[in-house]
């Protein structure tokens, strides 16, 4: 803990937390170490310094000699899930530099920023900063320490070295790079190349993105309750084939996958149905039943996309013609390995009976993840209570519901029912729909969606009972977490407990379905 006394070949230094009347001094170093990144409007505020100490004091180091600050290194935690080399600007990664996006449940220390007093370089206050950053790291049990590095001399070989060049050239030690070659010294890896980090003429605005791995790290075990969800309102539109409508959802998915970090995505119900708007017109039954000819293509984009993500992709619903000759209007659940398994649309409405002919399927999945056990009910399903407990009593702690509805009444109904199932059950339901209009398709002329995440309204979630919820009938995507370990503090210890005071004395509940549960990723028959 700080402060604390470090030995170096220039005698002790001292290493502590900066306090609100050191930032003038701050200030000034950061001038004088960096003149050309002055001139280009990069130095510290005294508002962006005030506001690294109220969110976040610990990560803040100076080095003291003899009383005089002769170094700083600043940090800030922040979430890099499942893709923490991803390229990154330095203004986006420090919120403009303030660090307000500073995430204490994060699981990378990022080093925004580490001087040493020009006339005092070769002393060793660069090793006892980063030294004293790596123990942060350790102390906080981070998984790893991320930076940006200044290319230094990079201006110098710009006409003739790309920057990747550079770099290699820097690693064999051909070219002495002052920043990056001592990075290197201190146990980082160069793992690529970013362009536009921070305006810096010496470095071309280049970065080298450096990583050092903390070996003493322990996987916490609320890490693993932690669940990113991602909701697209996908909007209905005209399209020209089959490889349109695979760009616009390739989109979505990779837009979660690897800008958001989501481990679960959802479509809306019929997502599929505006294929039809590249087929020559037809009525309402032929277009269904020609829309289930493209479940294979289907099934091999979302297969794709899921295990180029990684990712548990609810492919929303799509029509898909049985044996038997029945039509079910079925969700499929894509898993990270790329294989599925299908959930039917239990209840039908009286429009899809009428325009469609689509028939009700008698069986239910239960998906077990490795962070949740999940099930789908499609749309209308999750208006029948009964269905949401047959999930729930099997241990369902996320219920996705992929709908399409025309209006607000119908939008209301099918929210106002997710809500009332995620009390009921205490668990997470996470609603997407689709909007936009359609008006060469028929029964699908016009939409009404808003995408949301409920909770079961008690003090460990969000108030109202609404986790996250998007705007009204635009296209976007909804992203939010939601933590597993929350449901089960609020079933044992909640302002009340309905899954444990339920009445079993009084009330049975019978299934009928034709299948025995499916347990996707785990041994069959065990819970």
């Amino acid at each position: 803990m700080l402060p604390k006394e470090y030995e170096t070949n220039q005698g002790p230094l001292m290493v502590r937390n900066p306090r609100v009347d050191d930032i003038p001094a701050i200030i000034a170093l950061h001038r004088r170490c960096f003149p050309a990144m002055m001139a280009a409007d990069g130095a510290w505020e005294e508002s962006e310094l005030r506001s690294h100490l109220n969110v976040f004091e610990e990560g803040q180091l100076i080095a003291e000699a003899e009383g005089k600050i002769v170094g700083v290194a600043s940090s800030l935690i922040v979430s890099m899930g499942r893709n923490p080399l991803r390229a990154h600007t330095y203004y986006g990664i420090t919120d403009d530099g303030y660090f307000y996006n500073h995430d204490p449940q994060g699981d990378t220390l990022y080093g925004a920023e580490v001087y040493v007093d020009p006339n005092l370089r070769g002393r060793g206050i660069g090793k006892v900063l980063y030294e004293a950053r790596r123990e942060l790291c350790r102390r906080l049990n981070l998984r790893r320490i991320l930076a940006g590095g200044r290319l230094s001399r990079y201006s110098e070989y710009a006409d003739r070295l790309t920057p990747e060049e550079y770099v290699w050239q820097v690693q064999d030690g051909k070219i002495q790079d002052p920043v990056l070659g001592f990075q290197i010294s201190q146990g980082f890896a160069v793992r690529g190349v970013m362009p536009n980090y921070i305006r810096d003429p010496k470095s071309k605005d280049f970065a080298s993105l450096i990583e050092w791995i903390n070996p003493e790290y322990q996987a916490k075990e609320e890490d693993d309750t932690k669940v990113r969800v991602a909701c697209v309102q996908y909007q209905m539109r005209k399209l020209d084939g089959f490889e349109d409508f695979a760009n616009q959802v390739r989109y979505f998915v990779e837009t979660a996958g690897e800008d958001y970090g989501a481990e679960f995505v959802v479509f809306p119900e019929f997502l599929t149905v505006q294929l039809l708007s590249g087929l020559e017109p037809m009525g309402s039954r032929e277009g269904i039943r020609k829309l289930s000819e493209f479940t294979d293509q289907f099934v091999e984009l979302m297969s794709t996309l899921a295990r180029e993500q990684g990712l548990y992709l609810i492919a929303g619903s799509h029509p898909v013609a049985q044996k038997d000759g029945r039509l079910f209007n079925t969700a499929m659940i894509f898993k990270p390995d790329g294989t599925h398994v299908s959930q039917p649309k239990l209840h039908i409405t009286p429009s899809e009976r009428t325009w469609w002919g689509i028939t009700g399927g008698d069986s239910m999945v239960v998906v077990q993840t490795p962070k949740a056990r999940i099930g789908v009910l499609i749309c209308y399903d999750v208006e029948f209570p009964e269905a949401t407990r047959y999930l729930a009593d099997r241990g369902v702690e996320i219920l996705f519901v992929p709908y399409c509805t025309d209006n607000r009444q119908g939008y209301l109904r099918v929210s106002t029912c997710a809500a009332a199932r995620a009390i009921e059950n205490q668990i997470y339901v996470v609603t997407a729909g689709v909007v936009g209009n359609l008006p060469d398709v028929p029964a699908m002329d016009i939409h009404y969606g808003r995408a949301a995440v409920f909770t079961p309204s008690d003090f460990e979630f969000a108030r109202d009972g609404i986790q996250a919820q998007a705007d009204a009938n635009v296209e976007t995507m909804l992203v939010t977490d939601v933590d597993i370990s929350d449901l089960y503090r609020s079933r044992q210890s909640g302002s009340v407990t309905p899954v444990n005071d339920r009445r079993r004395d009084l009330f049975e509940f019978q299934a009928k379905l034709s299948n025995e549960m499916i347990q996707a990723g785990v041994e069959e028959g065990h819970l």
